[in-house]
């Protein structure tokens, strides 16, 4: 098998890891990535098959990898109820619970309340650039979906800020270089974020409202319940996964939108952003029995990292992928991959595409002269993908 000699560290790779995922499908559609230490997944094919298929997920194999040290136990006491990291009967008695609390109705009910809140962020952006440039990365991409999801949750708007700052800690372990001062970060963050909860969920076991975390409480199956470990780790989940994906999915596309000037169909021009610049690049998968595929083997027990960058940018798939182009998703035919696929497609897709749409239409109707005041420069924070700051200013 041919390796992928990528640093995922490298700051010309992180400005532009297109161009690298460019040259690994030239190379074949599976290389060796010694940075990961696992082989990795570049064309579109490839990576949309390895999610759907069933002969591999996400839970570790037993005795796969070593314990973790004490000092990080916190964190994984949270990953070990969480329904992103677990397979079979229980993965699907999670998702079954989760998915009956967090309906396409209680998703929908939620289009008039961002609305409002994108308008109410949209005037005060609007105030700010009377003195000068406004991040919206900052005013506009991170407030929204951590209020939206403060709410879903039942929380107060207040704590907002707290759950972003422990949100932002808890997903340090996943980027490449983390460092112990992260790992300790993450820990203290989950210890916090843990007790938190369990405050809210007290009080909505004893006076349910109409929120998220209320119809967590509530959901059955056959008698069963999510236990309070497990609401704990899905709450977390909807917020760290749902946030940080959605900051950065927004970010990357107002950029994208500011840089070609495309207007028009919100939805498209959302999926388009999605595709084009997606805020999560790398998404690993354990092999539970021999797979074949695309002419290499992947042995049992071993691990594969799903390109989910790649295959966004992927010819085959999708014409001129360099090229931002929301038309294309009125007649796509390939499979948008930057919610995943299979039985862990994301959750909070839907949530997440309506939130795009609607702060998109919102931000360049309310604000239709903002141009970028400043060159826009990616985070180093691989394998999620997402920008340091859009500072903007009014036109031309």
């Amino acid at each position: 098998m041919k390796q992928f000699e990528q640093d995922p560290t490298d700051p010309a790779f992180v400005q532009d890891p297109y161009a690298a995922y460019a040259r690994a499908r030239a190379e074949g559609a599976i290389l060796y990535w010694p940075a990961y230490g696992m082989p990795a997944a570049f064309s579109h094919e490839t990576v949309d098959a390895l999610l759907r298929d069933r002969r591999l997920g996400r839970e570790a194999p037993a005795g796969a990898l070593p314990a973790p040290p004490e000092r990080l136990a916190p964190f994984y006491r949270i990953e070990d109820n969480s329904m992103l990291e677990l397979e079979g009967k229980r993965h699907a008695r999670l998702r079954g619970l989760v998915m009956r609390a967090f309906t396409s109705s209680r998703v929908a009910a939620l289009r008039a309340p961002i609305h409002a809140l994108c308008m109410d962020l949209c005037t005060d952006i609007a105030a700010r650039l009377q003195e000068g440039p406004v991040d919206v990365l900052d005013a506009y991409c991170r407030p929204l979906p951590v209020t939206i999801i403060a709410r879903l949750l039942g929380v107060p708007d207040t704590d907002a800020d707290q759950l972003l700052a422990w949100s932002n800690a808890m997903v340090g372990m996943y980027q490449a270089g983390r460092t112990r001062a992260m790992e300790d970060a993450a820990a203290a963050a989950s210890t916090e974020f843990a007790a938190y909860l369990q405050g809210p969920i007290a009080q909505k076991r004893q006076s349910p409202k109409d929120d998220l975390f209320s119809a967590l409480i509530a959901a059955r199956d056959a008698q069963d319940k999510l236990s309070e470990a497990e609401l704990i780790a899905t709450a977390i989940l909807l917020l760290n996964a749902g946030h940080e994906a959605t900051v950065h999915a927004l970010g990357n596309t107002i950029a994208a939108v500011l840089r070609t000037g495309h207007r028009g169909n919100w939805d498209n021009i959302a999926e388009e952003g999605m595709r084009y610049d997606p805020p999560l690049h790398l998404f690993t998968r354990w092999v539970y029995e021999d797979v074949e595929i695309a002419g290499v083997t992947l042995p049992a027990g071993s691990q594969v990292a799903c390109m989910l960058g790649a295959a966004a940018r992927d010819p085959e798939a999708w014409p001129n992928p360099d090229s931002f182009s929301p038309e294309r998703f009125a007649t796509r035919t390939a499979a948008q991959t930057a919610f995943g696929a299979g039985r862990h497609f994301c959750i909070g897709a839907p949530l997440a595409r309506l939130e795009m749409a609607i702060a998109l239409e919102v931000l360049f109707e309310q604000l239709p002269d903002l141009a970028l005041a400043a060159p826009v420069q990616y985070a180093p924070i691989y394998h999620f993908h997402g920008l340091s700051a859009v500072q903007v200013r009014l036109g031309p």
